[in-house]
């Protein structure tokens, strides 16, 4: 049976860049591979067809050769020697994503490497003002996590002995098993990875190497940090074991509410009350701000609901530099008291009676009120 072409097994163009090819031949690893297809022949001969034209793609000598004399430059002496069955020399980047995903482990190399494991990550809400998440702050906090046994220094062996050899992999933190036409190394479920197992356990951890403790931290909550982000604290986390790294803390925002500021991304908004006479005539009020009070001129004749914007004086801006802020914006509405003094109430009738009981400026509006009744 003839072999098909080399660029119809990938799905990829003859000018695809070795990226490309790279990215086409796990797919089709991943789609073909013996043990998501057990007892799948057919799957099984194009995992190997495709790791065949992954072997001379990938090369740039070979991919000439055959973009020039095709199959035959391998063939018959051509040269090169084309593929031989286990042969993956060159696809450790490849087939590590691969194996890892599937076994829990990696192919070839050093069995002992990576055997440590990471520790968990936690996370830690962290309630802060909305001023305190503005202008930035430092919060101390307190959490329960697990931390390395005094007791046993975190081996999880009682005092005075020691882990032993674990017997099922022979220390290695990992066994071999036979997968389609090449040998797969997998962590061992016996140790976890770790080549060692405690026949002793220590008392206070139970074996684990772990004992729950308070501890306290202090947080750095930076300038402009929103409600919902994330800070990370590298290494924060619980302990890793067999020497790998310690996990990561995520401390999660929540910004309490504020009785007069809404906030928008770095943009503050609050509502402001302001007189009739204020409205009409204009004038000059007091507004709050992240800042404290601060003067805002009002025109004459401004309606009720209108917005000025007080550039500079929102929230900073998060990771700004040099530091930028947004802008506080003060809606304006005028009140209408329930209940005046009978010399309000005497101005206003005087009021009433120059105006009259249409305002010149909506005459429009009652023009059309007429159209539609009449």
């Amino acid at each position: 049976m003839s072999k098909r072409d080399y660029y119809e097994v990938l799905e990829v163009s003859k000018s695809a860049s070795v990226e490309d090819i790279k990215k086409a031949y796990r797919k089709k690893a991943v789609q073909f591979h013996p043990d998501k297809n057990p007892g799948n022949k057919e799957a099984e001969e194009k995992f190997k067809e495709a790791t065949e034209a992954y072997s001379i793609l990938s090369d740039a000598e070979n991919r000439a050769r055959y973009d020039r004399f095709g199959h035959a430059a391998f063939q018959n002496g051509g040269g090169g020697g084309g593929f031989q069955q286990g042969d993956f020399s060159g696809f450790e980047d490849i087939f590590g994503d691969i194996f890892s995903s599937f076994f829990g482990g990696s192919m070839g190399g050093d069995p002992r490497r990576g055997r440590g494991r990471a520790g968990n990550d936690l996370r830690y809400d962290l309630e802060v003002s909305f001023e305190e998440a503005a202008f930035g702050c430092e919060k101390e906090v307190t959490l329960s996590r697990r931390t390395r046994c005094e007791e046993c220094s975190g081996s999880g062996a009682a005092k005075g002995s020691t882990k032993e050899r674990c017997p099922q992999c022979d220390g290695a933190g990992q066994v071999r098993i036979q997968q389609g036409f090449f040998t797969l190394a997998r962590t061992c479920h016996a140790c976890g990875g770790a080549g060692e197992v405690v026949r002793n356990p220590c008392k206070p951890c139970s074996g684990s190497g772990l004992t729950t403790k308070e501890s306290r931290l202090k947080v750095k909550v930076p300038a402009g940090v929103d409600n919902g982000q994330r800070l990370k604290m590298r290494g924060e986390g619980e302990p890793g074991q067999g020497g790998g790294p310690s996990g990561d803390l995520y401390v999660q925002i929540v910004v309490a509410e504020h009785p007069l500021f809404q906030r928008q991304d770095a943009e503050t908004v609050c509502d402001m009350p302001i007189t009739f006479s204020t409205a009409v005539l204009g004038g000059e009020v007091e507004i709050p701000s992240l800042d404290g009070k601060l003067k805002l001129k009002i025109p004459s004749g401004t309606p009720s609901g209108k917005v000025f914007r007080v550039k500079g004086k929102g929230v900073p801006i998060l990771g700004s530099s040099p530091q930028r802020r947004g802008d506080h914006h003060v809606r304006v509405h005028v009140h209408v008291p329930k209940k005046v003094s009978d010399k309000e109430k005497k101005l206003l009738e005087d009021l009433a009676e120059i105006q009259g009981t249409v305002v010149d400026d909506d005459k429009g509006f009652f023009d059309k009120m007429k159209d539609l009744f009449s």
